[in-house]
C-alpha cells in the first residue's frame, strides 16, 4: 500500500467557511489519513506497551454551528473512549502537526497524576528541547518545557491537578 502523508492542503481544511462545508472536507481528506496512520500507530502502541489499544478518529458530532479549528486521532486502551484515560494523539491545526501525550480534565484521577508529575518535576524538565507542555487541549499554542523555568512549570502542572476543567 503507498503510504500518504499530509500536504499543505490538508492544513487548507480547517480555512474552509462554514460547519458543513469542513466537515465534509475533513471527511474525505483527512479523516482516511488519520485512518491509515492511526491503525499503524495502534498497532505499534499495541506492542510497545503490551496493551490493547484502540484507535478513536474525532468526528466533531456535537458540533451545530462553528467548524473545528483541528482535528485528531487518539490511541487509547479503551475501545468505548479516550478522555478519561491518558492517550496519545496526532492531529492538525491550520499550522502544524501535533504529537501529544494527553492528560485532560476528564481524568477521574487527574489530582493524583497531577501530583506525581509535581513530585518528578527534575524529569519533566530534563526532556528533550522539542517536548512541550499545553494547559488547553483544544487550543494551538503550547510552551516548550526547556523554555520554563522550574516556578512556570510548576505553575501549570498544578494547574492541571488542581483546576477541575479545562
Amino acid at each position: 500500500m503507498e503510504k500518504t502523508g499530509f500536504t499543505p492542503s490538508d492544513f487548507d481544511v480547517f480555512t474552509i467557511e462554514g460547519l458543513e462545508n469542513r466537515m465534509e472536507a475533513l471527511r474525505e481528506q483527512i479523516q482516511p489519513k488519520f485512518k491509515e496512520i492511526g491503525d499503524e500507530l495502534t498497532a505499534e502502541l499495541n506492542r510497545l506497551t503490551g496493551e490493547d489499544m484502540h484507535l478513536h478518529i474525532a468526528k466533531h458530532l456535537r458540533r451545530t454551528t462553528n467548524p473545528p479549528n483541528d482535528s485528531w486521532l487518539a490511541v487509547a486502551p479503551n475501545k468505548r473512549g479516550y478522555k478519561k484515560l491518558p492517550h496519545f494523539q496526532l492531529g492538525l491545526f491550520d499550522d502544524h502537526l501535533f504529537i501529544w501525550l494527553a492528560y485532560i480534565y476528564e481524568l477521574p484521577n487527574k489530582s493524583e497524576i497531577g501530583q506525581a508529575f509535581l513530585d518528578e518535576i527534575d524529569e519533566l524538565k530534563s526532556l528533550p528541547g522539542e517536548f512541550a507542555i499545553s494547559t488547553d487541549h483544544t487550543k494551538k499554542s503550547a510552551e516548550k518545557i526547556q523554555d520554563l523555568d522550574e516556578g512556570a512549570l510548576r505553575t501549570k502542572v498544578e494547574r492541571f491537578r488542581d483546576v477541575k476543567k479545562r
